[in-house]
């Protein structure tokens, strides 16, 4: 007789995540910057790479390899036919064709099929500051399929000006926003990043009964005058952790999610300098595994203000 799995028979008080997103073998973006933090957290963390990757994409030169829908599917049906595929939790990145995203459709539906509690924590990564990154046809995936089966969207401001068709040049605009989407589907929406009037915000509504109004908010973060990688998948992650443990509280997980960014940032730009290097003149490698204290016991620096 085969042993039982462990995180199946004595599962964790938090969950179990299945994490589908890139990797690279150096450095922090991807499932690498979203597996650590929610293990430390207390998550069982199953990820899939969707690409894998020597290095990211920022740097002058990079090689590896890219999973194709079919082979994600085989990777399922692996699972399934060990009884491996209940989760509590689905987390998805950066995906870069509508072939693959479909796929990701089906497992949403797989996993549904064993777990209909199944939540769905969906960053969708289609770009920033004006610029897409994927191929424009997956806008409209993500707005018809995606969006609608999702639990909680972490998208920044282009990207929920993509999704809403909304541009959004003050705080009134990023709140219809995220109604917009709470109608389309997720109870749990997330704007990370959003620029008014010089000022950073993120932007949190959580509507806890359909057709009711959110509870909406806003954090202001500082601005460092930096550019990293690897911290919108680190973000995502934390607030699917926080969420799990404050279901009800959305505003709180979003201050102890925003509180770790906050630490890990200041502590990489420090590194950064006490190395002799300039954090301004490059994208910066995150110092995740020097800032787990950071993840697992943050200090709230960054309170939440709700709308009236």
């Amino acid at each position: 007789m085969a042993p039982p799995i462990l995180s199946l028979a004595l599962p964790s008080e938090t969950g179990r995540v299945l994490s589908i997103q890139s990797h690279t073998v150096q450095g922090y973006v991807g499932n690498k910057s979203a597996v650590f933090p929610l293990q430390l957290l207390g998550y069982d963390v199953d990820p899939i790479n969707s690409v894998q990757f020597s290095n990211h994409t920022g740097y002058p030169t990079f090689r590896g390899q890219v999973l194709d829908g079919k082979q994600l599917w085989d990777l399922i049906e692996g699972l399934e036919a060990n009884d491996l595929l209940y989760y509590t939790h689905l987390l998805t990145g950066y995906i870069g064709s509508v072939s693959f995203l479909n796929t990701i459709l089906q497992v949403v539906d797989k996993l549904r099929s064993v777990n209909p509690g199944l939540t769905y924590v969906c960053d969708p990564v289609l770009g920033d500051e004006g610029k897409l990154y994927v191929p424009p046809e997956l806008i409209s995936v993500y707005r018809q399929k995606v969006v609608p089966i999702a639990s909680m969207l972490t998208p920044n401001q282009f990207e929920v000006e993509q999704l809403t068709g909304f541009r959004i040049t003050c705080e009134g605009d990023g709140l219809e926003a995220c109604n917009v989407l709470h109608a389309a589907g997720p109870s749990k929406v997330v704007i990370t990043s959003v620029n008014i009037e010089d000022n950073l915000l993120l932007i949190g509504s959580h509507q806890k009964t359909k057709g009711q109004p959110p509870e909406q908010f806003k954090i202001v973060i500082p601005k460092i005058p930096a550019y990293f990688t690897g911290t919108g998948d680190l973000v995502a992650a934390l607030l699917l952790g926080w969420s799990n443990k404050y279901p009800d509280n959305l505003d709180k997980a979003s201050e102890l999610a925003v509180s770790s960014l906050q630490a890990l940032l200041r502590r990489t730009v420090n590194d950064y300098r006490t190395a002799g290097f300039d954090p301004q003149s490059s994208s910066l490698e995150i110092r995740l595994i020097q800032s787990q204290d950071d993840i697992r016991n943050p200090q709230v620096t960054h309170k939440a203000e709700k709308y009236n």
